[in-house]
């Protein structure tokens, strides 16, 4: 069975049972498009990060607003997730959804202030980004420059649609950014070496970015 587990891509998923668990509790205990619901279970909602909630960087990557916000989300989850969980590895992967995820929420407190927000978003632009990640990195792979070129556009796409509709920008961006700066912290060793150094400097300016994001978030 642990060798089963081993060879599937487990965390994936576990991510998509979670979050599909989620929404039907939230259905039968309220409804997920319900503005007092979402906050109940945990949407991201600055005023209250302010005062103390600080697991509102987390939950928010497992709640969504509707059905089809669920599905969008974990469709993407399912072709990015098994795709990344086998290139960086279980442990790798989940770091880079997971503190990716939490620094998006990080953006979106401190730059979208007023609005309550929720998705797996923040968590999948970070896998975009590790994806553009392992292009630079790994430039002489031919199957990976071509992913990482349609996901580039991908990310295009979305930004600039994200800047003519209701979706958390900030928080796509916030976690685009550190996806794509976690890649080269936790390295790729089923590809190659990533330089220390590089590895080094990446966190250093992962921890500086979100360190001021923050501040600028309780200061505001």
């Amino acid at each position: 069975m642990l060798q089963y587990l081993k060879n599937k891509p487990s965390i994936t998923y576990t991510l998509i049972i979670l979050n599909i668990v989620m929404y039907i509790v939230m259905t039968l205990f309220g409804g997920t498009e319900n503005i007092a619901n979402l906050v109940r279970f945990g949407a991201k909602y600055s005023p209250y990060i302010i005062n103390g909630q600080y697991w509102r960087l987390i939950t928010p990557m497992f709640i969504h607003i509707g059905l089809q916000h669920l599905l969008i989300n974990m469709i993407t989850l399912y072709f990015l997730g098994t795709l990344l969980e086998n290139i960086f590895g279980k442990t790798r992967f989940l770091i880079i959804y997971l503190v990716s995820g939490i620094c998006g929420n990080i953006a979106s407190f401190a730059f979208n202030f007023s609005s309550i927000s929720a998705g797996a978003s923040t968590a999948l632009f970070g896998m975009f980004g590790s994806f553009l990640m392992l292009g630079e990195s790994f430039r002489r792979n031919p199957y990976l420059q071509t992913m990482s070129r349609q996901f580039f556009l991908l990310v295009i796409l979305n930004i600039f649609f994200g800047m003519f509709g209701n979706s958390d920008l900030a928080g796509h961006l916030g976690g685009l950014v550190s996806g794509f700066l976690l890649g080269y912290v936790v390295g790729v060793p089923n590809l190659g070496r990533v330089p220390k150094v590089k590895r080094i400097v990446s966190f250093v300016i992962l921890l500086f970015i979100n360190l001021i994001i923050l501040n600028l978030g309780f200061t505001s």
